[in-house]
């Protein structure tokens, strides 16, 4: 069980790096935009922060 969530915290992780590392400062404010738009940061954020946590 603990290897699941180690992978799964470690694909979060590396999903997130590949949107948020790769993006110019503009995709990231639109990025930003759409997530505090749709409401989708107060759930997606956090789950990011204990995924980065748990991968490293």
């Amino acid at each position: 069980m603990a290897g699941l969530i180690q992978r799964t915290a470690t694909a979060i992780d590396d999903m997130w790096q590949s949107i948020w590392g790769d993006a110019s400062r503009g995709e990231k404010i639109i990025i930003a935009t759409i997530l505090l738009a749709t409401g989708l940061a107060i759930p997606v954020i956090p789950i990011v922060w204990v995924a980065r946590l748990i991968a490293n």
